[in-house]
């Protein structure tokens, strides 16, 4: 169990590590500058990260969210049973 929950503690870290720097690169065009091509990938990559880890920022905002942990559970284990 021990095991698991730093798997999925190294996950989130990894994922919001990604997010690092979101806000300068969203004003960029906020400002009037325009995305390059690599700039506007390395969008695309931080945010499919952050929906990768939006089912744990969803169980923490959540009023009740420690209620929402078992529904959590249950979803991560269903998403993994069907990769294998």
């Amino acid at each position: 169990m021990l095991a698991a929950q730093q798997r999925e503690r190294d996950y989130v870290l990894r994922e919001v590590l990604k997010v690092k720097g979101l806000m300068p690169l969203l004003m960029k065009q906020r400002n009037g500058q325009r995305w390059s091509a690599a700039e506007r990938r390395e969008l695309k990559d931080t945010l499919k990260a952050l929906s990768n880890i939006s089912p744990y920022l969803l169980t923490l905002a959540l009023p009740g969210s420690v209620l929402m942990l078992p529904v959590l559970a249950w979803w991560l284990d269903r998403r993994r049973g069907r990769r294998n």
